[in-house]
């Protein structure tokens, strides 16, 4: 093959295409930095919606943004067409954990929400473990092992949380979890049920399913008081740009770097949305919490194979 084409590859219905070798670092990092701010526009906005209705609203305005970005791409007859599929792993995938960072957030920081969010990719590797029988490696258990660790430290000590009695901190830590293995599950789901079905269609299907199942909830649970200026704007920020706009962006890296590329993103996250909290929310970033962090990325590091343990292989020639 010659070396003066790119390369690619199609997943799905999505071609990776590595024509652009820098472009998808662009992408990356802004990704990173809109993810890392819905922790920190979450926060602002469950103080005065609550949990259900902030995920609610959230989800609401994310959906009216994907809706007509796949009309508009001609994918709405895909979404005809997987329904059931599409719009139950929208519970799984945004509904549920949405929710309950929501409620993490009113106990503890979105600093420490973002470093547990971290290890998603720890459950889903042991999700697809039980489901699809796929042993993971050696190394691959020594990262879940190391990063499930990570999250123990992290959850056993008080750095991070709010004012409050412990069980609300451990409560809170322990939604977080939930949120992760709910985002692992509907991972496996997605590839299980809803391979070859276009971005758009699973992207905006997906919200809408969340939509439907929180719309009830968000009117039960609305405030009496109606939210500030200040908190709307938090909500449109976080359902246009982090959670309509990420999708778009995502799913673009995807196509130009690749799904293993993609996944680092799960790195920078935290990073981003510490330096949000700080600085825009005053929390508080200790060396028990940046040393937790470090353990647990180099668990998740080392469970999705990003980086391996044991005897090098031969190097590649570099390219020319």
């Amino acid at each position: 093959m010659s070396n003066d084409r790119s390369s690619a590859q199609t997943i799905g219905k999505i071609t990776v295409n590595s024509a652009r070798p820098g472009g998808w670092l662009v992408d990356l990092l802004l990704l990173g930095a809109l993810w890392g701010s819905s922790f920190l526009f979450m926060r602002i906005g469950a103080a005065e919606f609550g949990a259900l209705p902030t995920a609610g609203v959230r989800v609401m305005i994310a959906t009216l943004v994907l809706l007509p970005l796949m009309v508009l791409r001609g994918q709405g007859p895909e979404l005809v067409r997987h329904w059931k599929a599409v719009l139950l792993i929208g519970v799984s995938n945004s509904a549920i954990p949405f929710a309950l960072f929501c409620y993490a957030l009113l106990t503890i920081n979105s600093g420490l929400a973002a470093v547990l969010n971290a290890a998603v990719p720890m459950f889903g590797a042991l999700i697809a473990w039980a489901w699809f029988r796929e042993r993971p490696s050696g190394s691959r258990i020594v990262g879940l092992l190391i990063g499930f660790a990570g999250v123990a430290l992290l959850a056993g000590h008080d750095a991070g949380f709010k004012e409050g009695d412990r069980l609300s901190g451990v409560l809170a830590v322990l939604a977080c979890l939930g949120a992760c293995l709910s985002y692992g599950i509907s991972a496996n789901a997605t590839r299980r049920f809803l391979t070859g079905v276009p971005a758009f269609a699973t992207a905006a299907g997906s919200q809408l399913g969340a939509s439907l199942a929180l719309a009830i909830p968000t009117w039960y649970y609305w405030p009496a008081q109606m939210p500030s200026g200040k908190a709307w704007l938090a909500m449109l920020a976080v359902g246009v740009a982090c959670t309509g706009l990420a999708y778009v962006l995502f799913f673009r890296l995807i196509a130009t770097a690749g799904p293993s590329r993609a996944l680092t993103v799960t790195f920078l996250v935290p990073v981003f949305a510490v330096f949000y909290g700080v600085i825009f929310l005053g929390e508080e970033v200790t060396a028990w919490m940046l040393m937790c962090a470090a353990i647990i990325a180099c668990g998740v590091a080392l469970s999705v194979g990003l980086i391996r343990l044991g005897r090098r292989g031969r190097s590649a020639p570099p390219a020319r």
